[in-house]
């Protein structure tokens, strides 16, 4: 037997045999020639499941299917990989079955590296087209118009609340379209710059942003001139370019800005510091709307849209409904209605699906003390946060 190199690890396996590192890399390599057969043995079947699904005209996407899969998954890994990377791995097998079964383009609020955008390409991963529709209500009209197929909205941040803009989009739209799942990300504000931390001088961001960072710029940059932005993808972008013009000019860059990850990486502005944010706990909830109805999936939300009369107890009497049916309110918000001064429109959500039959008697008994009644959609809820 020949004797292994002196500085070469070895560790001893189940048998008691020793194991070197060469041994190892030799199974892991032998175990990723087996995961791609089987990989591509799985894309074969997607194939013919496109094929059908556009033989039947049924949603490429379905994510009441999505949700099985991943639970799936999930309950049948028993580690040492986290749950986490077991979704994100096959949350990009999915996006990659999309482009297999049938090409679709998932609109958001940007520019590039948005937190919207953040939100779009975790849940549907990089093997489908995004684009970047500027405001949240092309995000609508483009879903609409089926200009795209998905598009991908803001609803409420664990911060600052309900997304204004979104609730009247709906107020506009909720005839057209339909909230199809929902998806929850983790805000983690960095700081990104082109220069050495101790040369920064000038910080670029939202407003909001420099709020939700405020001790920890008090802390690291008492003296830098904080510039507010129109969105934090945006004052990443300023920032790679005011970087450029330093260096065309020969000086030192001395600007950052606070955005996402990958608005750095897109626009080439590197991390100095990450999880700046004051509230470790920053989320924010997004909807997937279509034109097309989500299944059941046996784990929904139900959200809706209504106006009362003004009159005393109107907004009790519509609560109760949902109460005396055994339904669960999880959220509930208010616009003013944009036609009487001091009536508004509300939201909630509820936990079931429309078809259910507690959901139904809500549905039914509520709309009897409502003005109007709208269901912005019922689909499968977020029970991760991506």
């Amino acid at each position: 037997m020949s004797e292994q190199p002196a500085n070469e690890p070895v560790v001893e396996g189940a048998s008691g045999v020793p194991i070197t590192l060469d041994d190892l890399r030799e199974r892991i390599d032998e175990l990723d020639r087996k995961l791609v057969e089987l990989l591509n043995e799985r894309a074969s079947l997607v194939v013919s499941v496109g094929n059908l699904k556009r033989h039947e005209g049924t949603p490429i996407y379905a994510p009441h299917r999505e949700a099985e899969v991943l639970s799936r998954v999930l309950q049948a890994s028993k580690g040492p990989l986290p749950g986490r990377t077991i979704e994100a791995v096959y949350r990009e097998l999915m996006s990659g079955s999309f482009a297999l079964e049938q090409p679709i383009r998932i609109g958001y609020l940007g520019p590039q590296g948005s937190w919207s955008h953040v939100a779009a390409t975790r849940q549907f991963g990089s093997s489908v087209e995004y684009d970047d529709l500027r405001a949240i209500g092309g995000v609508f009209e483009e879903v609409r118009r089926g200009h795209v197929d998905y598009g991908l909205v803001p609803i409420e941040n664990s911060l600052g609340g309900g997304i204004a803009e979104t609730q009247e989009a709906f107020k506009l739209h909720a005839h057209e379209v339909s909230i199809y799942t929902e998806v929850i990300i983790e805000i983690h504000h960095a700081l990104l710059a082109n220069c050495e931390p101790a040369k920064v001088k000038r910080i670029h961001s939202k407003p909001e942003v420099f709020a939700q960072c405020r001790t920890w710029l008090a802390t690291q940059y008492p003296q830098a001139e904080l510039i507010p932005a129109a969105s934090s993808s945006r004052a990443v972008q300023t920032a790679a370019e005011e970087c450029r013009v330093a260096v065309g000019e020969g000086v030192d860059p001395s600007c950052a800005a606070i955005g996402s990850e990958l608005a750095g990486e897109i626009y080439g502005v590197k991390l100095l510091f990450e999880d700046i944010a004051d509230n470790v706990s920053n989320v924010t909830r997004f909807y997937v709307i279509s034109r097309q109805k989500a299944e059941p999936s046996g784990d929904d939300k139900t959200s809706v849209m209504f106006a009362t009369p003004d009159e005393p107890g109107a907004l009790v009497r519509v609560l109760r409904a949902f109460e005396r049916a055994g339904v669960n309110l999880t959220h509930i918000d208010k616009r003013p209605s944009g036609r009487v001064n001091w009536t508004y429109t509300f939201f909630i959500d509820a936990l079931g699906h429309q078809t259910g039959e507690a959901m139904r008697a809500a549905l039914a008994d509520a709309s009897a003390h409502c003005q109007e009644l709208m269901v912005l959609g019922s689909y499968p809820r977020a029970t991760r946060i991506l």
